[in-house]
Parts: structure tokens; C-alpha cells; sequence
């Protein structure tokens, strides 16, 4: 399937999925959003992909916000529906049952910054810039930011960033942990490549149950947590893939996964 403002790549197990708006900093307009909705639930269907690398085209940005032309038009109600639309979207990316890794490479900003935090986890280039700066539009982030952001780097910080609407550089963003790592600039798709081919190796039974305890857990009090983590234990002790990757431990050989 052809799209209008995404490219999509697959190579081996891993696909790279480009936003691809860089005359506008790829920002978010309505029409990719949908695109991103589409595509995310082909690849969630599709078994021959295991890892999905996320990025922006043009080198200058992974994504510089929402659209504020058609931001511009919304009013209350509208508003609302909006938010509630996209943040729908990047829930399907959040809870994929697969890794979607957001390589950023320039700005990621607003709407960006909201993308990049749905995904598993964030590599940077040294060149990148993020940040939530819907305050200067009178406004709050509507795409999970408020909600993500603190999870990700404490209250105190998110409500810095919030309320000054700021941006940080790629250092700033790794010692505060909204990303996971930093990459020289021209070496980020490169190394984002590298680890999506090493977890694509991975059982993918197992990849997507880690990604279920981690995201489910971590809102739950610890002792419903570990019920959670003792039952997707007790499940994956009853596939194929568990019982290929014990004998092939003791056989000393290379498990072969079937994600069965």
C-alpha cells in the first residue's frame, strides 16, 4: 500500500517506517495521522516483522509538532475530539505487542515529542532538540505529553518543560531519561538497525510479553504487579518458543523461534 506522507520500508524482520512531510518538518497534519493508524495496524498483523524502526525524513527533524494551520480551526468540542483521535493512535503504537524504536534526529517538538514518548524507547542523535512548547500557543499537549512526560522524567522536570515551553539537546534528553541513547550525528539509523536486528532475534512471544508486564506494571500497585508478572510467566510456559529455548540452552545450540 502506497501512502501520502509516510514511506515504509522492510528489511529482513525489521521495518523502518518514515514520516515523510520534511518540507514541514514533518509535522503532523491529519492526513498522516491517519496513515500512521493505517499502517501500524498492518504491522501488527504482519509476522514477518518483529521490530519497527520510527523516523522523520530530510535530517532536520523526526517531527516539529501538530499542524498549526489545521490546530488553528479547533475549538472546544473539536478540540476535544482531536486529542482523544490521535491519542488513540499513538496508544496502537504504544501497545503494539512489537518495538517500535523512535530514531530522532533534529527536532522533536510538540506533537513530535508526543510520538517519539508512545513508542518503546527513544535513540537520539547528538543533533537532537525536544520539547513540549504548547504553553506559547495558549495550550497544553494534547497527544499524551502531560501524561507520558512525567513517567518518563519525574514531575518536577516535565512541569519545567511544560511551563517554559523549552527545549532540551540530546544530553539533556539522555540524563534526564527521555532517551535512551545517543548516537553521533549520521550514525543514528545505523545504530538504530543494529539493536532492531538484535531484538528481532529475540522470541517474539517473549519481546511482546515484556513490553505487556512493563507497560501494564507500571501503573499497578507492586504486589497486583508481580500477579501480573507471575501470569505472563505462567503463559509463556506453555509455548513452543519456551520449551525450543531451554532445550537449546541444553544442547548448547542456537534456538530456532517459531513465536508459537
Amino acid at each position: 500500500m502506497s501512502y501520502e506522507n509516510l514511506l515504509v520500508e522492510v528489511e529482513g524482520q525489521v521495518a523502518t517506517v518514515t514520516l515523510n512531510r520534511p518540507k514541514v518538518l514533518n509535522a503532523l497534519n491529519a492526513a498522516m495521522i491517519r496513515e500512521l493508524d493505517t499502517i501500524f495496524a498492518e504491522l501488527s498483523l504482519d509476522s514477518a516483522v518483529r521490530v519497527i524502526l520510527l523516523r522523520g525524513a530530510g535530517g532536520k527533524a523526526f517531527a516539529a509538532g501538530a499542524d498549526i494551520g489545521e490546530l488553528s480551526q479547533a475549538d472546544e468540542a473539536s478540540g476535544e475530539q482531536l486529542a482523544g483521535s490521535v491519542q488513540r493512535v499513538f496508544r496502537r503504537i504504544e501497545t503494539l505487542g512489537k518495538p517500535v524504536i523512535a530514531c530522532i534526529d533534529g527536532f522533536a517538538l510538540g506533537g513530535g515529542c508526543e510520538l517519539a514518548m508512545a513508542c518503546t524507547f527513544r535513540l537520539a542523535s547528538d543533533t537532537a532538540r525536544m520539547g513540549q512548547p504548547e504553553i506559547k500557543l495558549g495550550l497544553i499537549p494534547g497527544y499524551g505529553g502531560s501524561q507520558r512526560l512525567p513517567r518518563l522524567v519525574g514531575q518536577g522536570m516535565a512541569l519545567k518543560m511544560l511551563l517554559t515551553g523549552g527545549m532540551v539537546d540530546a544530553v539533556e534528553a539522555l540524563r534526564i531519561g527521555l532517551v535512551d541513547e545517543v548516537s553521533p550525528a549520521g550514525r543514528l539509523m545505523e545504530r538504530a538497525m543494529e539493536l532492531g536486528r538484535l531484538i528481532a532475534g529475540m522470541p517474539p512471544l517473549a519481546v511482546a510479553a515484556a513490553i505487556e508486564s512493563v507497560g501494564r506494571g507500571a501503573d499497578l500497585p507492586l504486589d497486583q504487579a508481580l500477579a501480573l508478572e507471575a501470569r505472563i510467566f505462567g503463559r509463556l510456559c506453555g509455548t513452543e518458543d519456551k520449551r525450543e529455548g531451554t532445550q537449546a540452552f541444553l544442547e548448547k545450540r542456537s534456538a530456532v523461534w517459531i513465536g508459537k
